[in-house]
């Protein structure tokens, strides 16, 4: 049996159905909707199929419709430009016959230039800290009925939170999270490949840190959708080594919540930064 880890990069591995379009598969991961994260990863590799020779360095990304889980996503690359420094991409993800999400992507050839970053936070080794998986399976007898199957379930991604979090009964704190990524098997050493899964895993729960002053979760009478999403690569990575994702939400109003993200490797180094906004809807 394929771990979820194979199956992930089973469905990042698009098929070429013409010339720009492609055709990808879906795995659910509880609701009733396609992950946000697994749409953007499949953009991109879709605009990298069309790419020779540069890395990404900049998405933006509009999600319009939820996605179905049980149909196929066609993938439709625009070649906007061509240049020899940097090459611009569009890309439509459709099903039935309608647009589900946006992405613009930008790629560089990789030179040398002018460099500095911020400072890492200190916080607490991921060898410190149990991971979300084994916290979520000794709790499993609290989560209602209907959830634990989801909450149980593989996930191709390992996370370990600095500052735990209690879906059930949240408490307000300050809007901030800590929290180290990684996949959860080697990979091999294909730049486009980390990069589609570090944009996968930057939709992995960015969005709930809006949510922490007000003591709410998805569990708690809280209606959550990502809404827009951008997202920077700033230095070479390895996603099967962990990743730092620090989060922060300087605002929320309207039903929407904005949040921004800087990614560390374990050594300090700044990969990537991450900007979303969300649908925060309190609901009965």
């Amino acid at each position: 049996m394929a771990s979820a880890l194979q199956s992930l990069l089973g469905q990042l591995d698009l098929e070429q159905i013409e010339t720009n379009l492609f055709r990808g598969t879906s795995d659910s991961l509880g609701p009733p909707r396609v992950f946000g994260g697994q749409v953007i990863g499949q953009a991109l590799i879709a605009a990298l199929n069309t790419v020779a020779d540069k890395p990404c360095h900049s998405l933006h990304g509009y999600f319009l419709r939820p996605g179905n889980p049980l149909i196929p996503i066609v993938y439709e690359v625009d070649r906007i430009r061509d240049g020899r420094s940097f090459t611009t991409r569009r890309v439509v993800a459709i099903q039935a016959g309608e647009a589900i999400f946006n992405m613009s992507a930008s790629f560089q050839k990789m030179e040398e230039g002018l460099s500095h970053q911020a400072s890492m936070p200190d916080v607490l080794d991921p060898d410190e800290i149990i991971s979300d998986r084994d916290r979520l399976t000794a709790n499993l007898d609290a989560l209602p009925e209907d959830m634990r199957e989801m909450m149980s379930r593989e996930r191709p991604i390992e996370m370990k939170r600095v500052e735990p979090i209690d879906y059930l009964n949240p408490r307000k704190q300050p809007p901030y999270q800590h929290v180290w990524v990684r996949a959860g098997e080697p990979l091999p050493d294909d730049t486009a490949l980390h990069q589609c899964l570090l944009a996968y895993a930057s939709d992995l729960g960015i969005l709930g840190t809006s949510a922490l002053p007000h003591g709410k979760s998805f569990l708690t009478g809280l209606m959550t959708a990502s809404l827009d999403h951008a997202m920077w690569f700033h230095r070479p990575f390895r996603f099967d080594e962990w990743i730092l994702f620090a989060q922060d939400s300087p605002a929320a109003g309207g039903a929407r919540g904005f949040n921004r993200g800087t990614m560390f490797s374990r050594d300090g180094v700044l990969i990537a930064s991450v900007a979303q906004e969300g649908l925060i809807r309190v609901v009965q």
